[in-house]
């Protein structure tokens, strides 16, 4: 049946589910103009809604249905149905499925549900899911997965829902249990099962032209969607879903691609994204999704915006200086700063600053003060204690310190890591110019830090980024009141060497607590799982806290360091898969699974040092292996816990 869209009486189902009830902005958008689109309203709310929310859709209608979380959407739109009784259904010449799942509208519905009036048609959809031979959710009856309009946007016509073949389908709907369940009994189902029957269908958003590409095209293709065939519609997960997805179905682009695609149009403000997955996502998942790396040259910078910058934007660098012999160093690399630029070095005698002094009176600043402070928390209590009077005042700043890592056996990997820090924090005036300007072009850009070291001894950084210290960041962040995901299983952005250019509003959370130095150990302190590690991973986390997200930073020049050390990494891991026959799929996620399921023996972290073996690695590994690791154990721990070999 074909329908008028100006006389049309139309129900609108919203199934809404948040686990705190809280109604996000990106939902009040999309609800505003879907409810201009119907004639009377049900919303379905699986849990809880707080009183914001329920005022919020109070406003547009008295139907608002608050239930017990169970079901999922199937069950919530059942129950919309039932609190009306099939009578009143049949009266509506459409009943429209709507969940939160999806963000928009990029454009009006007004004109999908004009588009679609015109088509005869029983049922509708925006966009479908195509036919995959193979079920991954093992529970669909067909024993595949049909071609299926996707149940985040479904309409049903009238000459659909009077029919006895719909209405029994939904009084015999069995109870819901999980993800599966919905998608083998409902979504997946829905469509075949009635086009089996002779009712017709379609979708708004036609993508035959790319099925041979991607069964999938809202995920895979979004971007295209939306600018070549005007989708008012994306995926809320297109930003933070598990990124083996992305690299298994593309290059791991589209959600960057979409979310550049919505700024630089500006068809859909992107702040109604953060704001939801800033509060309610692991930044480990929605950084690698939109690819917050960010490689800026070294060789040019926009002057006309630099200058824009420096009239209405206060700048500061922080240091902490502690060894005298690196004072001519750290003053070359604050050279690189804007002449503009407020200057804090903290110290920790009055004979370092003046020495300090000494060699910083010609730095080019609008203002230099050197602080002697406690010798008690590092350059943590620097930033946190030393200049926490100050650098609220500041709409961009810089912390840095003078680096040796004394651990790091031999010095040079120690060496090595000051270099990563140094050159992707300070490297020279185009590059500070350019962070600025990024900073500046980014509103929600909380901090910019250098990537983790995974060289030499470092290398197990990388896939153990909170080491020892995710309990005592979890109970640091307890303290200051965050209430974002942290995992042990999900790494932060940290900045690992603590270097990092920073929004300082962005961490008021941190800046909030009033810090004392007695709050941090009393020098000498241990190189790891101490509260100033704690605070180093929880730079990024206060950051989201705010409101505001982190990123990596490198030069362009360094950058090229990263790219060759990282492919050197993955070609010779799999190098040894390949020998060793984990590669005949020649799928990561295959591999990924191997070696999970073939991973027998486990090396137990735990203990101060964080690098404690259990004995059974004596009698797996070859005993040069052994005696190496031996070595670097004892190089940065201390000779105790593992025995020498034979």
């Amino acid at each position: 049946m074909k329908i008028n869209n100006e006389q049309v009486k139309r129900l609108g189902i919203y199934f809404f589910y948040e686990k705190e009830g809280i109604v996000d902005s990106y939902v009040k958008y999309f609800f505003k103009d879907y409810v201009k689109q119907v004639t009377d309203m049900i919303v379905v709310c699986n849990g809880q809604l707080n009183e914001e929310g329920h005022k919020f859709f109070e406003q547009y209608t008295k139907s608002v249905i608050v239930r017990e979380n169970k079901g999922l959407d199937v069950w919530a739109y059942k129950t919309a149905m039932e609190s009306l009784g099939w009578e009143k259904l049949v009266q509506y010449d459409e009943i429209c499925f709507v969940n939160c799942t999806i963000m928009g509208p990029v454009y009006t519905l007004k004109e999908t549900f004009e588009a679609m009036s015109k088509e005869n048609l029983d049922f509708w959809g925006m966009t479908k899911h195509y036919k995959n031979e193979y079920d991954p959710f093992h529970n669909n009856r067909y024993g595949y997965l049909p071609e299926h309009i996707q149940s985040h946007f479904m309409v049903f016509r009238q000459s659909l829902v009077k029919s006895e073949d719909f209405q029994s389908f939904w009084d015999e709907m069995p109870m819901i249990k999980g993800y599966e369940d919905s998608i083998g009994n409902f979504e997946s189902i829905f469509t075949k099962h009635f086009a089996d029957l002779g009712y017709k269908w379609d979708v708004y958003v036609k993508t035959d032209d790319i099925s041979n590409k991607t069964d999938y095209p809202l995920m895979n293709y979004a971007k295209e969607l939306i600018r070549d065939k005007r989708c008012p519609i994306f995926k809320r997960r297109m930003f933070f879903q598990p990124y083996e997805y992305e690299i298994f179905n593309t290059l791991g682009q589209p959600g960057k691609e979409l979310y550049d695609y919505l700024k630089s149009t500006g068809l859909y403000d992107v702040n109604l994204i953060w704001d939801n997955i800033l509060r309610t996502c692991h930044q480990a998942d929605f950084v690698k999704n939109l690819h917050l790396n960010y490689i800026l040259s070294s060789s040019s910078y926009d002057q006309n915006k630099m200058d824009e910058i420096l009239k209405k934007r206060k700048l500061a660098l922080v240091m902490h200086l502690y060894f005298p012999d690196l004072v001519e160093d750290s003053f070359q690399w604050a050279s690189n700063v804007p002449k503009e630029t407020d200057v804090y070095i903290t110290t920790d005698t009055v004979e370092k600053k003046e020495a300090i002094l000494k060699v910083f009176k010609n730095l080019p600043c609008n203002h230099l003060e050197v602080r002697v402070i406690v010798n008690r928390g590092r350059d943590v209590s620097s930033i946190l204690v030393g200049v926490k009077d100050v650098i609220q005042n500041y709409d961009y700043a810089c912390f840095v310190h003078d680096k040796k890592t004394a651990q790091a056996k031999p010095g040079s990997v120690g060496d090595s890591f000051g270099y990563k820090c140094w050159n992707n924090t300070l490297y020279n005036k185009e590059f500070v110019c350019n962070v600025l300007q990024t900073f500046e072009d980014n509103e929600r850009l909380g901090i910019l830090s250098p990537p983790e070291p995974n060289h030499g001894l470092f290398y197990q950084t990388l896939g153990n980024e909170w080491g020892c210290n995710f309990e005592k960041s979890r109970e640091v962040a307890d303290k200051l009141g965050i209430t974002i995901p942290m995992s042990e299983d999900k790494e932060a952005l940290a900045p690992y060497g603590t270097f990092f250019w920073f929004r300082p509003t962005a961490l008021k959370v941190l800046f909030d607590h009033d810090w004392q130095y007695e709050e941090f150990p009393e020098e000498p302190n241990n190189f790891d799982g101490t509260i100033l590690h704690a605070i180093e991973r929880l730079y990024p986390i206060c950051v989201q806290q705010a409101g505001y997200y982190p990123g990596l930073l490198m030069s362009d020049q360094y950058a090229a360091i990263e790219v060759t050390n990282l492919r050197y990494y993955v070609r010779e891991l799999n190098r040894v898969m390949i020998d060793k026959g984990y590669m005949e799929y020649g799928l990561f996620n295959m591999v990924l699974q191997r070696l999970k399921q073939g991973a027998k023996q486990v090396i137990a972290l735990d203990g101060p040092s964080c690098m404690k073996f259990d004995s059974k690695m004596r009698k797996i590994l070859p005993k040069w292996l052994y005696k190496f690791l031996i070595k670097i154990k004892r190089a940065i721990f201390g000779p105790h816990g593992l025995k020498d070999p034979d």
